[in-house]
């Protein structure tokens, strides 16, 4: 009797491990653990997979890509290894972690920067079968709608008359600094009254961006327009216009990216003119079609393997309130469930957007 009961509790015992085994996920974060963006980053992918029953784990590199290859050496080579691993291609590291995770059985996923053209020509991506895609904002589109909406508010220009412009790119040869800096030429080719003094690389980083731009307003003292890649180096080179006797949002008006609480509260305040935000959600979304994947869906029906999604979106005083409560709140009013692929026809298109969390 004793025996049968043993049999039994073993038994069942053993269906609740397999019942209770949950998609074990590793992100290989590529920022700091006190940088605004990718802790927002994060936080949304956390809510994300505990609404999906993942179990995710996030760890920093600090914005060292070596310290990026070594958790990506200790997660692929280590035990035990997840069931997934989300990397981002942050200074190209993309293709020496593809290598790193042959023959490791975990799939991997790309966000944020995906793989450029060289890479996937240089790669042969075809034989990483453990690769299942990459999503990505649509980077290009942000860059444009930036310089677009300042000058929009800039408004009419005299005949002849010609606008400065400075530029502060992130980091040289990360894709998403590449691709925000060619939706910026895009745009200036529509305007030919528009004159780009000059585009620096501040390296995302806001200390950095004061030091340049207090040199570049010396150096073009009529600078009307500054078109920032991200909030940090905006918000550095607001403080460089402030300290050299301009008023941001009057005598020049300035753009970023991100939704920082900071930046946040300067387009509420109207020192920063145009904002454009929404890919901090990339990673959650990302959750959404590693479930899918793990449950069987093919996910590359639902809107291709690499997927570039329209995340970004102007975000006007009213928005920006909403996306401060939501920040201090954390509390998203997602039903990541609901976005799912499974059980719909092949014509489903996941409906990733900013406005999930607008309403």
């Amino acid at each position: 009797m004793l025996k049968v009961l043993c049999a039994c509790v073993w038994v069942m015992g053993v269906t609740f491990g397999v019942m209770a085994h949950a998609t074990s996920v590793v992100f290989l974060n590529p920022g700091t653990s006190t940088e605004t963006f990718w802790v927002s980053y994060s936080q949304f992918m956390q809510a994300a997979a505990k609404d999906l029953g993942l179990d995710l784990r996030v760890r920093y590199s600090g914005r060292d890509p070596q310290n990026t290859l070594q958790q990506a050496r200790e997660t692929l080579q280590g035990s035990p290894r997840p069931d997934y691993l989300v990397l981002v291609n942050e200074q190209y590291i993309a293709p020496q972690i593809l290598r790193l995770s042959q023959g490791s059985g975990v799939k991997l996923l790309i966000v944020n920067n995906a793989l450029t053209v060289d890479q996937m020509q240089l790669l042969d991506a075809g034989k990483y079968s453990n690769w299942i895609g990459s999503i990505v904002a649509d980077d290009e589109q942000a860059g444009y709608l930036m310089l677009e909406d300042m000058l929009r508010q800039y408004g009419e220009t005299k005949p002849g008359q010609s606008l400065d412009l400075l530029a502060f790119s992130g980091v040289k040869n990360t894709p998403a600094a590449q691709r925000r800096e060619e939706g910026m030429r895009r745009a200036l080719g529509e305007h030919p009254d528009v004159r780009l003094r000059q585009v620096v690389y501040g390296e995302w980083n806001r200390q950095r961006a004061f030091e340049q731009a207090t040199q570049l307003f010396k150096r073009y003292p009529q600078t009307a327009l500054v078109w920032s890649a991200n909030d940090e180096m905006a918000l550095g080179a607001m403080q460089a216009a402030q300290e050299a006797g301009r008023t941001p949002g009057k005598d020049v008006l300035f753009s970023a990216v991100n939704s920082s609480s900071e930046v946040l509260g300067a387009r509420i305040d109207g020192r920063l003119s145009t904002l454009v935000a929404g890919h901090f959600t990339t990673g959650g979304w990302a959750m959404v079609l590693l479930d899918d994947d793990a449950h069987g869906v093919d996910i590359s029906l639902h809107g291709g393997r690499d997927r570039e999604e329209a995340l970004f979106q102007l975000i006007e005083p009213e928005q920006a309130r909403r996306l401060q409560a939501i920040n201090a709140s954390q509390q998203y009013n997602v039903d990541f469930r609901a976005l799912s692929a499974q059980g719909k026809p092949e014509s489903y298109r996941y409906p990733f957007s900013l406005q999930l969390l607008m309403h």
